[in-house]
Parts: structure tokens; C-alpha cells; sequence
């Protein structure tokens, strides 16, 4: 709701009070189940200053750990690896399904407090869990199922223990669903014998139907029902959809969901974000996002990427190819430069625990930030986003394509009057020009004053020129990775 329209309700309101006559009805519900209306809304300052924020795929699907977080589907695929895997680990989908799966994840070991101060040694500032993956499992307390942490294998409400963690330590908390992929998600144990066609774990496994098939009304109504219950319940203030609610089914129900979650946050109080992807939403309505991947320039409104860790799955799985923290640093960098926020993910195991390699990741980039985050948190876009060789390949699925980027590669921020010069790479020379800051740039309105190196207490010599800012670095490096140089400028 706009500054404006609130600054009215909140006249009407108090008219209302003080005369006992009514208010006008949309000032009751700020929002109406319309896009005109959802267009109202305004992405929150904390969320365009977090910069980064931490993705949690963690479900049934981590106890085989193999392939992917789409173990579930590819199970009942028979022309897909994992099936024959199935079949050699386990047994036939009719002797052991996903659901035998349930009483093998135990969480046995989940600490939330000990998960929350490693995020917020990460640098995070917001945190995302998957409350319900395309396996149908809920996470949390659900009314809504019988297959959910509280009733089945944890016996606990693990959104709920770590929704309580996170705040606890000052973070942001947020939920993802991917209900609407369920849909479609088990339709191969329909073609075959197997524990998807029981009748006895309908509730789990349907509808099972065909990808190309329309959802019905009864599924829709689920969705949205258990859509709600997640923000009723655990007053996250920032929901993550995944793809398919781009079907043209979901439109209405998108609308019912989004005026009474932003209707929600205006009675708590908060700000909130709602994620999606392709054009399921007007830009105007919430946060586009995009899977693995960038954009290759400066974007109005906010924008987010979501990736992971590892290349080769969201979940955990035994042996995940995972990145470099230096490739994750440089990411953060670029996608920030672009007026975006990154959502980065971790897999932890079924018992609880994050992989070393994924603390170590996110203590890398923490530690990265410890040095770096003025030219990082709470910063706008410069008047271009940067130079340099390396071109980012635009769009989904993209994130492992672009080539590691070099020490001629720049990327801009800026904050509070001062210029952020973020170099990807230290050079072997010790020497860095950036030509966009030249003295006869066309993007520099005064003249350069003051060069600084963050993390560094020593004096840096530089000079600008017609050819660009040169800078000399000092011998030693103040971290690793990029580094960043404080321009600021004469008055």
C-alpha cells in the first residue's frame, strides 16, 4: 500500500474512532485480491539492503541422498537412473516407495540455534527454508496433512524450532513453497505398479497427474489453503514460489494469496516479499527471481537470483560438485552491481547436519564480507554497473556457463556519497586501471579526491588520467577474492 493511501486509512481510521462512523471499506483490507490493486505494494528497505540470504532445501529426499531433491520423481521415472538405482538400493517401488523413506528422516542431530549463527557468520540477512518441497512432506505443523515433521519421521515442527532461531539472532525469516509442482510431481508411478497407485497414500502421492493437464479447482484450493497456513502460522516475511504457478490456472488464487498476505503484514506490522518467477506476477506486484542465474545489466525494479552451492543439486546428496567461494563472492558482487540480491543455498543431510563443505562455503563468504560489506549492504546501484571482459550470460540455468572472471573486471556500488570500486581479482602487477572513472569520463560529474582500500591501513598511490583511475596495490593482499576500492570525491 502506497504512503499515501496508508497516510488516508489512517485519517479515516481515527475519523472512524472518534465519530463511531465507518471507515472506508478499503481501508479495512489494504489490499484487494486484484492486480490494480497488489501493484500498490512497495519492496521493503531491509530487503534491499540484505544483499544476501540463505536457501535451505532439506526434506525426506536428503535420506538417499542421490541425484537431486528430485529423487522422488525420477524414482517412479523407469527410464531415469535414479529408478534403476531404486531399484538396486531398495526394491521395487511397490516393496519400498518414497513414503518408506518418511521413517528414515530423523533429524536427529538438527540444532537451529547452532544453523542460525552460521548464517549470521555468513553475512546473511535473511533466511529462506523450503517448508514443503514437490515431494508433498510438510516441514512444519500442518492441519492441513497428515504428512508432515510434527506427525512423521522428525516428530517436530523444524520450521517452526528454526523460525524461532533465526530471529533470535536478529535475521530475517522467510518460507519457500513448491505445492503447486505436486501436481504432476509422481505422475511415472502411474504408468507402472508401483505404491503411487494405493489408495491407502492418495493423500501423499495425488493427484499424480500428467504435466500437461490443467490442476482443478479441489487442488487450487489446497494450494492456496496450505499458502495460507505457512504465513498464518509462522508470520514469515518473505515467501518464495517456485515456477509452476506461472499456469494460468493459478492467477486468481496468486491475487487471493498475495492481498492476504500483504493485508497480513500491514496488521503485524512488517514489510514483506513475495518471489516469483518468469511472469507469474506484474513486476509492479512482487520480486522477480531467477534460477540459477544473472542478468547481464542494471534492472528497475529489485531483482533476486536463487542458486546453490552445488552444481548439481538443491538437496543434499553424497559427492555434490560444489562451487568455489571465490566464483560465489564474484556472483554476489555482480548480481548486487545489477541492482539484485542474491539467495544462496545449502543442502543439509537427513540427520541434521550441514556438510562441512557447506559451512565452509558460507564461513568463506562471511569472512569476505567481515572485510567488504559497506561496498556490499545497504547500497544502490552506481550509474553503470561495471567493465571489464568477462560477458554474463543472461537468464535461467546459467549460473556454471559465463567464464571465471579476471582482474579486469569491475563492478559498482554506491552509498552515503561514496563510489565502491569492486575489482574481481587481484592483479599480478599489484596495478589496476579502471577507465570508466577517468578524468574525462562521461559518467563522473566531480573530480576524484580520495582512493581507499578496504580492509587496508596503507596509504594507496593513484592517479587519474584521461586513460582511467590507476591504482597501485599495496604487497599484501586484505583478503581474498575481490576487492574493493572507497572512491570518494571533492566537493
Amino acid at each position: 500500500m502506497n504512503r499515501t493511501n496508508k497516510t488516508t486509512c489512517l485519517i479515516l481510521t481515527l475519523f472512524s474512532t472518534l465519530t463511531g462512523l465507518s471507515a472506508d471499506s478499503e481501508c479495512k483490507q489494504a489490499y484487494q485480491a486484484n492486480w490494480e490493486s497488489l501493484k500498490q505494494y512497495t519492496i521493503p528497505d531491509w530487503y534491499r539492503d540484505a544483499k544476501l540470504g540463505i536457501f535451505i532445501h532439506w526434506g525426506v529426499y536428503s535420506v538417499p541422498a542421490f541425484g537431486s531433491e528430485w529423487y522422488p520423481r525420477n524414482m517412479y521415472l523407469q527410464d531415469h537412473e535414479v529408478y534403476q538405482h531404486h531399484l538396486d538400493t531398495y526394491g521395487t517401488q511397490t516393496e519400498f516407495g518414497y513414503k518408506d523413506f518418511i521413517p528414515m528422516f530423523k533429524a536427529e542431530n538438527y540444532d537451529p540455534a547452532a544453523w542460525a549463527r552460521l548464517f549470521k557468520q555468513s553475512g546473511a540477512k535473511y533466511i529462506v527454508p523450503v517448508a514443503e518441497h514437490h515431494d508433498g512432506f510438510a516441514m512444519y505443523d500442518s492441519d492441513l496433512t497428515r504428512w508432515n515433521a510434527v506427525d512423521m519421521g522428525p516428530k517436530r515442527d523444524l520450521i517452526g524450532d528454526l523460525a524461532k532461531a533465526v530471529k533470535a539472532e536478529g535475521l530475517i525469516f522467510g518460507l519457500s513453497s513448491h505445492r503447486a509442482e505436486h501436481w504432476w510431481f509422481y505422475e511415472g508411478g502411474k504408468t507402472f505398479d508401483s505404491d503411487v497407485q494405493d489408495e491407502a497414500y492418495e493423500d501423499l502421492y495425488g493427484p499424480a497427474y500428467p504435466k500437461q493437464t490443467n490442476p482443478n479447482g479441489e487442488f487450487l484450493d489446497d494450494w492456496l489453503a496450505r499458502a495460507v497456513e505457512l504465513v498464518d502460522k509462522y508470520e514469515p516475511q518473505l515467501i518464495w514460489f517456485d515456477w509452476w504457478i506461472e499456469e494460468h490456472a493459478f492467477v486468481a488464487y496468486l491475487q487471493k494469496f498475495g492481498a492476504h498476505y500483504y493485508n497480513k503484514a500491514e496488521e503485524w506490522g512488517q514489510e514483506v516479499v513475495i518471489n516469483y518467477k518468469d511472469e507469474a506476477f506484474p513486476i509492479e506486484a512482487a520480486v522477480y527471481d531467477i534460477e540459477r542465474g544473472q542478468l547481464a545489466g542494471i534492472r528497475y525494479p529489485l531483482w533476486q537470483t536463487d542458486t546453490a552451492v552445488a552444481k548439481n543439486s538443491w538437496g543434499y546428496t553424497e559427492g555434490n560438485d560444489y562451487k568455489s567461494v571465490d566464483s560465489l563472492v564474484d556472483d554476489l558482487v555482480d548480481i548486487v552491481s545489477k541492482n539484485g540480491v542474491l539467495l544462496l543455498n545449502i543442502g543439509p543431510r537427513a540427520d541434521g547436519t550441514i556438510p562441512q563443505e557447506d559451512q565452509d562455503i558460507l564461513l568463506g563468504i562471511g569472512e569476505w564480507l567481515g572485510v567488504n560489506g559497506e561496498a556490499i549492504y545497504g547500497t544502490r546501484p552506481w550509474k553503470i554497473f561495471g567493465e571489464g571482459p568477462t560477458e554474463v550470460i543472461e537468464g535461467t540455468f546459467n549460473d556454471t556457463k559465463r567464464e571465471g572472471f579476471s582482474d579486469q573486471d569491475v563492478r559498482f556500488t554506491t552509498k552515503d556519497g561514496s563510489l565502491y570500486a569492486i575489482v574481481l581479482a587481484w592483479p599480478e602487477d599489484q596495478s589496476v586501471t579502471i577507465r570508466s572513472l577517468g578524468r574525462e569520463s562521461e559518467h563522473l560529474d566531480k573530480a576524484i579526491g580520495e582512493v581507499r582500500l578496504l580492509g587496508s591501513k596503507n596509504k594507496i598511490e593513484w592517479v587519474q588520467s584521461a586513460a582511467g583511475l590507476t591504482v597501485q596495490l599495496p604487497d599484501t593482499k586484505p583478503c581474498e577474492h575481490a576487492f574493493v576500492l572507497e572512491v570518494g570525491f571533492r566537493e
